[in-house]
């Protein structure tokens, strides 16, 4: 028989810190830490434990004693339920500040790595309204707030058109206002649940698998070009053209307006196949004189100005001068290869998405760029000897993994090829230590450079420059 999870309470605890995945850390009387979803570090609390672990508790703070002076009033509405943006609690700089000693306690904790002074990490001009891609949900059996279900009132709307709660699958809150896509998204959003609420179009229901509307994509990008995708569950011609329709004739500045049937249990798109029902099947996005064509599948990175900054970081720590072969482990849309492709003889991108891959590939034919190669492959099977045999040994080698990092044999076929400069871009610092660890006998690192791409959330990208060690 499972034992009973016993929660306690603490009073009058300090919180101290900032942990892992937004949370924030406290101390229990008896030593072991707290992990805290809603407060600050500043902020004294009466904590009430949730889980308890052998070596932690999990919990939340039920009262506020004193507020932290890192504290700010948050700009969204729906913040203390939405899990969209875990620090708009918190002021931008302290954001800063707990995002930069992530990135050092992993080098340190995890990779146990010796590295120079980490350079300040390279805030976003834009805090809010920075992202040039939302997906959000339909429901209709939405995320009720405490104070409904208390009421005696039936409540009639129960459809959602938003978020999911966090940790809970098949609640979604049901958006008024969004702080990090610009207009006219929230618009779009809004007006699209009035209308199919209005003419009684089916909502989501993902525990049943019934209903019509089930997910609402919304890109933009720097060209001020505009796509909207929406995911219908089933074919129902009639349904599906009324919504689009009103869509169109609402929104005609929206440049690509298309549409899928998914009827999977799922809301992947990367199996499915993609409809144009007005406009094109793409946008244009643009950095200085390239030019990237964005469809519903391709990735690219979702905060553009911030993505211009990374870029640009990269290039200056390639330290290219014309003469050199460039590799670009996980290249994506072919992004990176692109932009420092101007300055280096060849540059040959590995990518294990073949539609990225064909992407890739246009991309550069538009962008008039004749020294890319792309190659489609599961990293770990393409990069081998054979790779080597047909392009050479690359003189630096470019590397953006995923956020589960880069498996052992990449690692071990990137010390096998001994590229003499490594500039390694990523989205986990704590992955990424653990790789630097395993290069560590042959490398040494020469720059730390974070940069906050997503205000709001304890998200961070970190840059860092490793050269071959002298033997």
């Amino acid at each position: 028989m499972r034992k009973k999870n016993k929660r306690q309470v603490f009073e009058q605890v300090e919180v101290v810190d900032a942990g892992a995945r937004g949370k924030t850390v406290a101390k229990a009387p008896d030593g072991r830490v707290i992990f805290l979803q809603n407060a600050v570090p500043g902020d004294v609390v009466t904590v009430q434990t949730t889980k308890k672990r052998k070596a932690y508790f999990e919990g939340v703070a039920t009262h506020f004693h004193r507020l932290s002076k890192r504290r700010t009033e948050p700009a969204c509405k729906h913040f203390e339920q939405c899990g969209g943006c875990k620090w708009q609690h918190m002021d931008y700089q302290s954001q800063l500040y707990y995002k930069q000693r992530e990135v050092e306690n992993n080098l340190k904790r995890i990779g146990h790595l010796e590295f120079p002074e980490i350079h300040p990490i390279l805030g976003s001009e834009k805090q809010f309204f920075y992202r040039n891609k939302m997906e959000f949900s339909f429901s209709n059996s939405r995320w009720l707030y405490p104070h409904e279900l208390e009421s005696d009132s039936l409540i009639e709307d129960k459809n959602a058109l938003g978020l999911h709660i966090p940790g809970m699958w098949d609640k979604v809150l049901d958006l008024e206002e969004c702080h990090l896509q610009a207009d006219p998204s929230d618009a779009i959003r809004l007006e699209i649940r009035r209308f199919a609420t209005e003419k009684k179009l089916p909502f989501f229901n993902p525990r049943t698998q019934e209903g019509l509307l089930r997910t609402l994509m919304i890109r933009t990008s720097s060209t001020k070009e505009l796509m909207v995708l929406i995911q219908f569950a089933r074919e129902e011609r009639n349904s599906m053209e009324l919504l689009l329709d009103h869509i169109a004739q609402t929104f005609p500045e929206i440049t690509s307006l298309l549409y899928v049937i998914n009827t999977k249990k799922n809301d992947t798109l990367y199996d499915q196949e993609i409809h144009c029902y007005k406009g094109r099947d793409h946008i244009w996005e643009a950095m200085e004189d390239l030019k990237f064509r964005i469809d519903a599948k391709s990735f690219y990175q979702t905060n553009s100005e911030q993505a211009y900054v990374l870029y640009k970081l990269v290039r200056e720590l390639a330290g290219l001068t014309g003469k050199e072969l460039v590799y670009d482990l996980y290249t994506g849309t072919g992004t990176i290869a692109q932009f420092i492709a101007g300055k280096a003889k060849k540059v040959v991108g590995i990518e294990i998405v073949p539609e990225a891959v064909t992407a890739a590939r246009i991309n550069a034919e538009i962008n008039g760029i004749h020294n890319t190669e792309f190659v489609t492959g599961d990293m770990k099977k393409v990069l081998d000897d054979s790779i080597v045999e047909k392009y050479g040994i690359p003189d630096l080698l470019i590397t953006d993994p995923p956020r589960e990092g880069m498996h052992k044999q990449v690692v071990d076929q990137i010390l096998k090829m001994g590229p003499e400069r490594i500039v390694y871009v990523s989205c986990n610092s704590a992955t990424q230590a653990r790789d630097l660890a395993l290069m560590d006998e042959a490398y040494e690192i020469c720059t730390v450079q974070p940069v906050d791409m997503f205000p709001q959330t304890h998200h961070v990208e970190n840059v860092v420059l490793l050269k071959k060690r002298k033997a």
